[in-house]
């Protein structure tokens, strides 16, 4: 392995020009510098991290907790987006990530003792038991943290605009004429607390009653459950005419059994999705949908993280909120002057 030392000598310099050279600091002059980055992207020298580590203090390694309910992994597509955002990010600034559980070598361990082991240089946290012991431990701690989709007051936070977004989804329904509009919602969380309550506030601003029974929970991206909850919409005295899900995912399940029983979409019922995913448009016909933007998302995360560990003294403690849109698809029919719907 190509050292300083032998760059040094290689160059016919001192081991700490060489340092200066390849760290870009600006008291050699710019021949030399030129030179020693010259000859060692020539002679294939890369930094050793151990080294780097001991004397940066740092491992420019960060952590990504990810435990989702279904234990989907990166097969968890939004999150799988946001990700590679986050990844490509990170690597741009000289960053690894790591994958952090609750286990070393099969022996049970909590996140934040994990992450001390791998020795990360912070954490982002996204889709997990917010309020589990083990999570209130790695947030209580002296370790950077951002999180995604979920607010801690004392950490910075990276969220889609749930509330906007649910806003102008029902609005856009609403202006297609319809007024039975039901909500099969995901699991408890400030994401569904969120995307709930704004559905709720916007249809009582448009002077719309939402019957008890139309409202009900499903897990995200559980195509079984929305199915069921589907069923059970079906079967009311008076259906709605549209049905939104947690997730594209889920919706899914719906679809199923809308076909199932011989009902067109959007002639016979509509159905809205949320997210955006790549799905959503290869449907026929078209999901109409929310779409998230995750590019930005895990961008955001990354560069908050990044300054946490790099700037602690300057980097403002803040909620960042990110912006989506509608995608109006074409599962939600016009039926404006339609009479019995």
């Amino acid at each position: 392995m190509v050292s300083m030392k032998d760059i040094a000598r290689e160059c016919g310099v001192s081991v700490a020009t060489v340092s200066k050279a390849l760290n870009n600091y600006n008291d050699i002059g710019t021949e030399t510098r030129k030179k020693i980055q010259e000859t060692a992207q020539r002679m294939e020298y890369f930094p050793n991290s151990s080294a780097r580590a001991l004397k940066t203090s740092r491992t420019y390694n960060l952590g990504v907790l990810f435990v989702d309910e279904a234990n989907s992994g990166l097969t968890h597509d939004f999150f799988a987006h946001i990700l590679e955002s986050f990844k490509k990010t990170a690597e741009e600034r000289g960053y690894d990530i790591t994958f952090t559980s609750n286990s070393i070598a099969s022996r049970k361990t909590t996140y934040l003792e994990h992450c001390r082991y791998r020795g990360v240089d912070g954490v982002v946290i996204a889709c997990i038991d917010f309020y589990s012991d083990a999570v209130q431990e790695l947030i209580r701690s002296s370790l950077p943290v951002v999180t995604i989709d979920h607010v801690f007051d004392n950490r910075i936070s990276v969220m889609s605009d749930n509330v906007k977004g649910m806003k102008e989804l029902t609005q856009f329904v609403y202006g297609k004429g319809h007024r039975k509009i039901a909500y099969i919602h995901g699991a408890d969380s400030s994401v569904t607390r969120a995307r709930l309550s704004s559905f709720y506030h916007t249809l009582f601003d448009l002077n719309v009653c939402v019957p008890e029974e139309y409202v009900s929970e499903c897990a995200y991206r559980d195509v079984e459950m929305a199915e069921r909850e589907t069923e059970r919409l079906l079967e009311l005295k008076e259906p709605p005419t549209c049905i939104f899900y947690p997730d594209d995912t889920s919706c899914i399940g719906g679809l199923n059994v809308l076909r199932r029983h011989g009902l067109r979409i959007p002639e016979d019922i509509s159905v809205c999705g949320y997210d955006g995913l790549q799905i959503a448009s290869l449907l026929s016909p078209k999901l109409t949908t929310v779409w998230q933007d995750t590019t930005t998302i895990g961008r955001y995360a990354a560069e908050k993280l990044i300054s946490l560990i790099e700037n602690p003294k300057t980097t403002l403690i803040e909620h960042i909120i990110v912006p989506g849109r509608v995608v109006p698809g074409e599962t939600v029919a016009d039926i404006n002057g339609k009479n019995g719907r």
